[in-house]
């Protein structure tokens, strides 16, 4: 896979509103960034669009990309339900000039760390309590009690990750978490590429 700009992760377990920042960050031109869209096999919700919101696919186009080394990253969520980053999408964004910006499991976020550690900048949102993110996935009324239960389930092993993250934004106050994780992205983006500084010491 080609070298290209600088990858931001933002993850956390569901309700921790790492989605509204992502959105927010997305609307700042200063930062240039554009967002790597998932590939999933759960159902649409709503007004999902494909190559939107999601690239949806049935298990078995998924697991045909699997064969073929098509993703950075991918993940069996729960049985049947998987969730990866398509290399050719973050190609994709970085033939445009941008910095990439995932709005990502946990574990996919970690593995992106892991294969581009010196060009990415990997954000963990903690919430308040396991309790508010309970109350917070009951408002979106999406999914059964059945699901959000998995969820919050999966929630409590995912806190314990946050510690492998290069930094935590505490998402108890939306206003607050908004300005850091931008000022946090903006530091990072007006940094010196290390790839980039690297090849110069190279050539020279």
């Amino acid at each position: 896979m080609m070298e290209g700009g600088k990858l931001i992760i933002f993850s956390a377990p569901s309700g921790s509103g790492k989605t509204t920042i992502v959105r927010y960050l997305l609307e700042q031109p200063e930062l240039n960034l554009a967002f790597s869209v998932s590939a999933t096999t759960r159902p649409r919700r709503g007004k999902e669009k494909h190559g939107e919101h999601y690239y949806f696919m049935t298990v078995s186009e998924f697991k045909n990309h699997i064969k073929g080394d098509d993703f950075l990253e991918w993940e069996e969520v729960y049985r049947d339900n998987f969730y990866g980053t398509l290399k050719s999408e973050v190609e994709r964004l970085w033939a445009e000039g941008k910095n990439v910006i995932f709005d990502i499991d946990v574990a996919g976020g970690l593995r992106i760390k892991k294969k581009f550690p010196m060009q990415t900048l990997a954000v963990f949102v903690k919430p308040p309590s396991v309790d508010e993110l309970k109350i917070r996935l009951k408002k979106r009324s999406t999914e059964s009690d059945d699901k959000i239960n998995m969820r919050i389930a999966k929630a409590s092993v995912e806190l314990a990750t946050a510690p492998q993250f290069d930094k935590v934004i505490k998402n108890y106050d939306l206003e607050t978490a908004l300005n850091e994780s931008k000022a946090l992205v903006y530091e990072f983006i007006a940094a010196p590429n290390p790839l980039q500084n690297k090849g110069n010491q190279e050539k020279g």
